[in-house]
């Protein structure tokens, strides 16, 4: 955010000294602990403020810990938002919200995920919380609106949400109400009572009014608040309170604007001119006051007129910050019009002014904005611009961006290509075009300004950008090679942005020598930048492509470089950091090292989404879908790989490990050929395609489901398509110099020549590849053949080509196949004969849901048991709802119960090393 939060908003607003007591609603919120959601939805001027503040007051007796929002036009922003909410509830409790935030904070996530971790870390708090958000009727914007309406539908226990608001929010009310957890308190619940109105006109207010004309204001304002303070006010002093009560009728604007000039009329004329003057600002202190005004009685004004109850609130409990009734500025601000409309402007320059020189900008940009001076308003954008990048404040800033005249952008090409960068960062392509073909309009009709250079670079960036966001991979690498040949040797930011982005057309054409040498000069200007996360950034490239050429070891060296990087920032929590675990984690997986491949998954996890980059949800996920597949979990794997495509956020980087197609290879090898041919299929992928580097971890896949479909009808050609599709696959592997999937390639290939009883070349296949993968200590790509390729290997030592790393391969696939035959026992028992338990249940429960069922009955919590599942919270709730509707139960513990009734609990036992 630009500049600091503002601590008023998050101010519970103190209790008002004129104070009607209304018990009837306190009582009501208070006894709403079953509700996790509470909606005060009613026009303005009825109280909802007030009767909140004074039950909050209450609120730490009653055990729970209050906390406040005050939501306003800017709010709109996702993440000035939510980065507010964090805030409220970091001031209940400390620290609340901070992974949460971080993650909030890193570019690309998306909100789900920022959501998704709030909601775990509120599950492990000890205490309740309540949350106020005021005034929510503001919000517009959709993606606010969807997350709160995703945030409501998860609301763990310990927070209890309260909107207030003048219309219901865009939320799922009607299903909340269904389910009881939602407490509605509308205008009928909020007008004052008889009682109530008698009390404040006659006990607050001190007019000693009899019950009928008491009676008569409350039928004419209809319990209306805000209507009867004014009517109060505007009675105090006067004669003629009959005549006053008779004649006090209407609607309830023209009640407003009738009550509001008999106010204002009554007020001296200093005081009521400082009331107009000031109704622009959105907050108020003495010397904001001051400058708008220009006088020096600003302090002083607003302590009298709070004490005089005009419609004044304070906003911390020092009284430096004041708002006025939103109704009530409301109609001082159509006064102003009316009464000086030519000062309007000149008062918003003043008050832009005052806020420029306290740091606040967006304040300032507003007021320049409501006052019609754009041009300043571009000069304080433009100021504005990397505080708002920095913070990730693109929303705001192509808000500002498209109430600006389109002449002025079009004037000022940095705005324009800011305008670019701000709709790319969100994902938004349309408008692009048109902001970056004006600032090169700009540019060439421009001479010997002194920006165009860096301009035009800055230009070039976002071509390349835009165009890998397209597809167009050729006219990315054009525009990037433009912007280094632009971009100043100095500007190392600039320069390691346009290598990456060379580096990735590059990588796609898979000339990875090239790309290789371009992350690395992209990594060297990151670093001289200081750009720590992006640095971490291009670790995950390097890493990657010496994955593909076969050099196990210097990735593994590049992921530990990573993490001494991350070290070297203990205080702060470096984006990328998660990341190098999963990196290492599955490089550890290839050479066998399962144990310790997990616990690096499981740090990464632990570490949370705040120390990840944007794609790495997805990423951990087919990670751990691979440890699981390994250990035989072939659905706990399969559960992964779903996930992971529910999680999945793309970039630039060239998607060649797709998740359907590992999903496929899993398939493959629990004999389920069928469903892999039809991926192929679906997927239009055929062994008679042309080659390309992005699609061979696809055609790889293919060639292993016709291998697989040869053993299963050993009569059809499919082995002979398959050592066709080898052949070229491998022949283009190796002119690229990918070695590690030519080691790939040969395994697969020895393994098809044996099933067309080629002995020779499939020795001769297996012997290349052992002499490849042994230096960089493969095994994993060996042991996932199981007994084909336990053979092979047999025959290999027999035939003098012995060696210690052809005896541990030998070693690790005869584990492999004695522990998958196992589990296939074991696994085959289950299904096909069900135990006695099972078999009184109409519809038995599957294996994953007798092991969350074991889990259910332990004493950990949700979060917990999805991570000792590794699954997500939504996952876990799925298998939840299935197990209750399978066992007739309603909740936790009668489905528990009624486990131990038909002795699944006795009956079914986890392993849990296996987790």
């Amino acid at each position: 955010m630009a500049g600091p939060l503002l601590e008023t908003k998050l101010h519970i607003p103190g209790l008002r000294r004129a104070l009607v007591a209304r018990p009837r609603l306190s009582d009501r919120l208070s006894q709403a602990d079953a509700q996790t959601l509470i909606l005060v939805s009613a026009p303005a001027g009825f109280g909802k403020t007030t009767v909140l503040t004074e039950w909050l007051a209450e609120a730490p007796a009653n055990g729970h810990s209050p906390a406040w929002l005050s939501l306003d036009q800017r709010d709109n922003d996702p993440t000035l938002f939510w980065t507010y909410f964090v805030a409220a509830l970091d001031r209940a409790s400390n620290r609340l919200g901070a992974r949460a935030l971080a993650i909030l904070r890193s570019r690309q996530s998306g909100t789900e995920d920022f959501l998704t971790t709030l909601i775990n870390e509120l599950q492990v708090v000890p205490n309740r919380f309540v949350l106020v958000l005021d005034d929510y009727h503001v919000i517009e914007s959709q993606d606010v609106q969807e997350g709160l309406a995703f945030l409501v539908e998860n609301l763990p226990a310990q927070l209890q949400l309260v909107i207030a608001s003048r219309a219901d929010p865009a939320l799922p009310l009607p299903r909340l109400r269904a389910r009881g957890r939602l407490l509605e308190i509308r205008a009928a619940d909020l007008r004052f009572t008889p009682e109530e109105a008698a009390t404040y006109f006659n006990g607050v207010m001190g007019l000693s009014l009899n019950a009928q004309d008491i009676a008569a204001l409350e039928a004419r304002a209809e319990g209306w608040i805000a209507a009867l303070q004014l009517a109060a006010l505007s009675m105090q002093g006067r004669e003629d309170v009959a005549g006053f009560i008779a004649g006090f009728a209407g609607d309830d604007r023209y009640i407003v604007d009738y009550l509001a000039e008999e106010v204002l009329q009554r007020q001296p004329d200093d005081v009521r001119n400082f009331l107009l003057q000031t109704s622009i600002l959105n907050r108020l202190n003495g010397p904001l006051c001051d400058a708008v005004t220009g006088r020096n009685t600003g302090k002083a004004m607003l302590e009298s007129i709070d004490r005089g109850n005009l419609f004044v609130v304070p906003l911390d409990d020092r009284r430096w910050w004041y708002r006025y009734h939103h109704l009530f500025a409301d109609v001082l601000r159509a006064r102003l019009m009316d009464e000086q409309p030519g000062r309007v402007i000149e008062l918003h320059e003043r008050a832009s002014l005052w806020h420029e020189q306290d740091g606040d900008f967006p304040e300032a940009i507003h007021h320049s904005m409501a006052g019609k001076d754009f041009e300043r308003a571009a000069d304080l954008i433009e100021l504005a611009i990397p505080a708002m990048r920095k913070d990730r404040q693109e929303a705001t800033l192509s808000r500002w961006f498209q109430a600006l005249p389109a002449e002025l952008i079009q004037a000022r090409p940095g705005l324009g290509v800011a305008y670019a960068g701000a709709l790319l960062a969100s994902g938004e392509l349309t408008g692009v075009d048109a902001r970056l073909e004006e600032a090169e309009q700009w540019v060439s009709t421009t001479a010997g300004g002194g920006d165009e250079g860096k301009l035009t670079g800055s230009i070039a960036i976002y071509r390349a950008a835009q165009a890998l966001a397209v597809g167009d991979t050729a006219g990315a690498m054009t525009h990037a090679t433009t912007a280094l040949g632009l971009v100043g040797k100095d500007d190392h930011l600039e320069r390691g942005a346009a290598s990456g982005l060379l580096a990735i057309g590059h990588w796609t054409n898979g000339e990875l020598g090239v790309a290789y040498g371009l992350w690395s000069d992209s990594y060297s200007n990151l670093e001289r930048a200081g750009h720590h996360s992006d640095m971490l950034g291009c670790s995950i490239a390097l890493a990657d492509i010496r994955i593909t050429q076969g050099r196990l070891r210097d990735a593994m060296a590049i992921y530990e470089r990573g993490l001494e990087v991350a070290g070297r920032h203990p205080t702060q929590m470096l984006r990328g950091t998660a990341d190098m675990h999963v990196g290492m984690g599955m490089l550890l997986l290839e050479r066998g090292e399962r144990d310790v491949a997990r616990q690096h998954l499981l740090t990464s996890q632990k570490l949370g989404e705040g120390a990840a980059l944007p794609q790495n949800p997805y990423r951990s996920r087919v990670a751990m879908a691979r440890v699981l597949h390994a250990a035989g979990d072939v659905g706990g794997a399969l559960e992964q790989l779903d996930e992971a495509e529910r999680l999945y956020v793309g970039d630039f980087f060239p998607e060649v490990h797709p998740v359907a197609a590992v999903r496929a290879r899993m398939w493959i090898s629990r004999g389920r050929t069928s469903d892999a041919l039809r991926w192929a299929r679906e997927r239009g992928i055929s062994d008679e395609d042309e080659l390309s580097y992005v699609n061979e971890f696809e055609h790889i896949t293919l060639a292993k489901a016709l291998l697989a479909q040869h053993r299963a009808e050993p009569s059809d050609d499919s082995a002979g398509r398959a050592i066709a599709l080898l052949g070229r696959l491998l022949r283009a592997a190796e002119d690229g110099g990918r070695t590690g999937t030519v080691v790939e390639l040969l395994v697969l290939m020895s393994l098809a020549r044996q099933r067309v009883a080629d002995d020779g070349g499939a020795l001769a296949a297996m012997q290349r590849a052992v002499a490849l993968a042994e230096p960089e200590g493969y095994v994993s790509v060996f042991v996932d053949e199981g007994k084909a390729m336990a053979d092979l290997l047999e025959t290999l030592a027999k035939q003098g080509s012995a060696s210690d790393y052809v005896d541990r391969l030998l070693e690790s696939v005869g584990t492999e196949t004695h522990q998958t035959g196992a589990r296939g026992a074991r696994t085959r028992s289950t299904r096909g004969h069900s135990t006695p338990a099972q078999q009184r249940l109409i519809v038995p429960l599957s294996e994953r849901e007798l092991q969350v069922l074991r889990l259910l009955s332990s004493e950990l919590d949700g979060p917990d048991i999805a991570r000792e599942l590794l699954v997500s919270l939504n996952t876990l709730r799925t298998h939840t709802k299935n197990i209750y509707a399978k066992l007739g139960a309603n909740n936790r513990r009668s489905a528990v119960r009624r486990a131990e009734e038909l002795g699944l609990l006795k009956d079914h036992h986890i392993n849990h090393q296996m987790w």
